[in-house]
């Protein structure tokens, strides 16, 4: 029972942490001001792409663009209509741009998740299994629309819109809303603190392939701390159709430390208890 529960937290909580996944900055990156794919464009649009600029600056400029890999420890709380549903579960998140996290679970890191492109799966005891078709498009939605890829990759694709919507509140906070738009019709919201110009929240609604109802999916960041020359926000909050689903507090964070490949391989059996050698 106690590995299922585990097993049953652990679904609930990985679909939050595809907060981080972009695609490669190739040598150097583009800020905003420099992306040759945004076209001639109005006073509104100018606007917006000065406010995305700030932001990425406040959040490090080209050390932030430039992220290759990403190590997060902390401890995530899932919710359920925003009642609590666990008292909290230690994770260990490591990020490979563009497209590889593997997530492990409980203080022994017995238990994991494991993105690879497109593919998913879970890892245990029992050996390794894909992860269900549902969760796995959770996540890749998730990453597809997570902060990092919206100002690393978003912002330099071809025919993307800039719709600069003014004052807001956001979080509590006074914000600058500026929102995107992409060549496939799909919009994220980004809000940006007026004093310090970080980010402060993300919004975007999708369309479940099923009922087609609307899904309005949430994320507030807070406690950004300074991390070798990139503003990272320890603590996370998302949200589903209004209702808080989940929270997570960041401990630790380090980047571009050069990860361990065999972690990204599901047939590794990959031990990150094991010591690592010294060369």
């Amino acid at each position: 029972m106690k590995h299922l529960f585990l097993i049953v937290a652990l679904v609930c909580f990985v679909l939050c942490l595809a907060w981080g996944q972009a695609q490669p900055v190739q040598s150097p990156a583009k800020s905003p001001s420099q992306a040759a794919s945004f076209p001639d464009a109005d006073a509104d649009t100018r606007r917006a792409k000065a406010v995305i600029e700030q932001g990425i600056q406040a959040l490090g400029g080209q050390a932030y663009l430039n992220i290759r890999d990403r190590e997060l420890q902390g401890r995530g709380y899932g919710f359920h209509h925003g009642t609590p549903t666990s008292l909290g579960i230690v994770f260990w998140s490591f990020s490979e741009f563009p497209d590889k996290e593997r997530i492990e679970f409980t203080k022994e890191r017995d238990v994991a998740q494991l993105f690879v492109g497109n593919k998913g799966y879970e890892i245990t005891f029992k050996g390794v299994h894909p992860v269900e078709q549902k969760d796995l498009d959770d996540y890749l939605r998730r990453r597809h629309y997570s902060l990092d890829a919206v100002l690393r990759t978003w912002i330099n694709e071809p025919g993307v819109i800039l719709l600069y919507e003014g004052n807001a509140i956001a979080a509590q906070h006074p914000a600058l809303k500026v929102t995107l738009i992409n060549s496939k019709n799909e919009s994220v919201s980004l809000f940006f603190d007026t004093d310090t110009h970080l980010p402060i929240k993300k919004s975007f609604e999708w369309r479940d392939p099923v009922d087609r109802q609307k899904n309005l999916e949430e994320e507030v960041y807070e406690n950004y701390r300074p991390v070798s020359g990139i503003m990272v926000p320890y603590n996370v909050t998302r949200y589903f159709n209004g209702d808080m689903s989940n929270q997570r507090f960041m401990n630790s964070a380090s980047f571009n430390q050069g990860l361990d490949q065999a972690m990204f391989d599901p047939n590794s059996r990959y031990d990150p208890n094991k010591p690592k050698s010294k060369h």
